[in-house]
């Protein structure tokens, strides 16, 4: 199947289908989707649920054939679920009815639905339940076709009515039923995904078929290595509604993966036992937990143990480096490999090949100790506005420090003033309803990312600074507050931290913490801290705060980056303390 070839995401499902499930005797028994939720997603236990290819690309086709009485080529249809089954199929049959998907975060704010909502004027609302319809119902139109996943409202039209008018599925019916829309063409509106809005009301992302194929066609060189031969397995946390898992299931389509919905991020770990994963994507904040999580483990090991765990992280890391060892060090590692990393390899299901981290910058000392400790991570790059991915390590020749070579599918260079600048399929259209801004990152066919980089001599993309996030002191000195902020949150008694300082003649930062107990320990490792920053990187002041940055506060995007502007409107006068 060579991806240059086909002309949509929705041909690539149907092709993908009939090229290895539509002439296999057993095709009801070969599962695509298992959601580790019960099937109604209420409290009670009733277990996973699965469906098999077959069943999918039956409701695919019977939910489009309803669709397209509704909807014109072009019509917004908003999507507001969980992740589940059903997501997929709404997302590939709203495409297939020449629609196009406009995924909502179920995490989203009142204001941000009423804006979104107004902003790309749905035709079509398809939402999980109550709970989420409850969030939208005062924004939408009188005309708009509610569809509900799970029935709560007679009014509103139920999945599982428009599929039970097919039933038992008759031949005559099916052959009614046009297999997929030939007419979609790459470079047709696929979705428009909404930025998490850190500096103010989210940006439509227009992103066509063609760019998502062509991130796809990117990944799937990094894939085939890791997966060689073998049928990969996914376990998904990351909201679909995030263009980064977006395109990601596209991916898991190209390969015939087997794909599994986690319950939670707090039960991502039995979920991984459950689903024994061979790839999963997830955002650094989900890295940093976890690095938190079993460096905490390894500080409580004493004697022969902790010696043990010391060289498994010391060598892991010169194995990552491409550093030789010496006779004893590769007996040692021999050790390592058996008593440690794989012990860790076997609480994430024994079959994990790689996480793959995107939606932000991961630390470098988190993605060494990963590494090191048995966990491969690739960090890789890219926004919304890409499709979303533009770069990414590759197994076997991973930099911890770089976002990896870019995907051969786009062109990457740095502007005079260090900014990253891509072109490609890959690149979106432009901003729904916003010229002026499409016309301000999109120049020439280049996008401007608002990142600062550089292009090692290897031929990989290294992230330095954020453009818009930069702080400038009175001495006209640019500041990164992330990286400084990155490395306060290594601490274990720092859960988030946020670094403050423009036009100022120093930084000063607000540090989320469980107890006022934990002053001293954390003055101790700012001051230690200090001793590796530059005059200007300097934390001088700080203050504890016990509230965290949530996204039901409105201080964290869905994506789990700090709003600045929110954070500032709340704690600006006690920073203003601090000097």
């Amino acid at each position: 199947m060579e991806l240059k070839e086909i002309n949509s995401l929705v041909e690539l499902f149907f092709l993908k289908y009939e090229e290895n499930f539509s002439k296999k005797i057993n095709v009801h028994k070969e599962t695509f989707l298992v959601s580790l939720k019960n099937k109604d997603f209420s409290d009670t236990n009733s277990g996973p649920f699965s469906y098999s290819w077959a069943n999918i690309y039956l409701k695919i086709k019977i939910l489009s054939n309803y669709l397209k009485k509704n909807i014109s080529k072009g019509d917004r249809c908003v999507l507001l679920s969980e992740n589940r089954p059903e997501w997929l199929i709404s997302d590939i049959a709203i495409m297939n009815a020449g629609g196009v998907t406009v995924p909502l975060f179920t995490t989203y704010s009142e204001n941000d639905y009423e804006y979104i909502i107004n902003d790309c004027a749905p035709k079509v609302c398809i939402v999980s339940n109550s709970f989420q319809f409850d969030k939208i119902k005062n924004h939408i139109r009188e005309n708009t076709i509610v569809i509900s996943i799970d029935k709560f409202d007679k009014k509103i039209k139920f999945f599982e009515d428009i599929f039970s008018i097919a039933e038992p599925y008759s031949e005559d019916f099916l052959k009614n039923i046009n297999l997929y829309n030939k007419d979609l063409k790459r470079n047709d509106l696929a979705c428009i995904i909404y930025t998490s809005g850190t500096t103010g009301y989210p940006k439509g992302v227009m992103l066509s078929h063609g760019g998502i194929l062509s991130n796809c066609e990117g990944a799937k060189e990094i894939l085939e290595l890791l997966v060689k031969d073998k049928k990969p397995v996914f376990l998904t946390w990351l909201p679909l509604s995030h263009s980064y898992e977006h395109t990601v299931q596209y991916v898991q389509i190209l390969f015939g993966s087997k794909i599994y919905y986690a319950e939670s991020l707090e039960k991502l770990l039995p979920n991984m036992a459950i689903a024994k994963p061979t790839i999963m994507t997830a955002v650094p904040r989900f890295y940093q937990n976890l690095y938190s999580k079993i460096f905490l483990n390894f500080s409580k090991q004493k004697g022969l143990k902790r010696k043990l765990i010391e060289n498994t992280i010391l060598i892991g890391t010169k194995n990552l480096n491409k550093q030789e060892l010496n006779l004893r060090e590769k007996i040692t590692n021999f050790f390592c490999e058996i008593l440690v990393r794989r012990k860790i390899k076997n609480q994430f299901g024994g079959e994990l090949e790689a996480f793959v981290s995107g939606g932000g910058a991961l630390d470098q000392k988190i993605g060494e100790f990963l590494n090191s400790i048995g966990l491969p991570t690739l960090q890789g790059y890219g926004l919304t506005e890409t499709s979303p991915v533009v770069s990414c390590n590759i197994p076997g020749k991973i930099k911890i420090e770089t976002v990896g070579p870019p995907f051969k599918t786009n062109k990457v260079k740095i502007a005079e003033d260090g900014e990253i600048l891509v072109k490609g399929e890959n690149v979106m259209l432009g901003y729904w309803n916003m010229k002026k801004e499409t016309d301000e990152v999109l120049k020439d066919g280049w996008l401007h990312t608002g990142d600062i980089g550089e292009i090692t001599k290897e031929g990989n993309l290294k992230i330095t600074d954020r453009k818009k996030e930069i702080i400038v002191n009175l001495g006209g000195d640019n500041i990164s507050p992330s990286k400084i902020e990155n490395l306060l949150c290594l601490n274990e008694k720092i859960k988030q931290s946020f670094v403050y300082g423009d036009k100022k003649t120093y930084l000063v930062s607000l540090i989320v913490t469980e107890s006022e107990k934990n002053n001293k320990e954390i003055q101790l490792y700012i001051e230690n801290l200090n001793k590796n920053l530059s005059i200007t990187e300097k934390i001088k002041k700080f203050k504890l705060i016990y509230d965290e940055f949530t996204i039901e506060n409105g201080m964290l995007t869905p994506t789990l980056k700090i709003k600045r502007k929110k954070i500032l409107e709340k704690y600006k006068e006690d920073l203003e303390k601090l000097y």
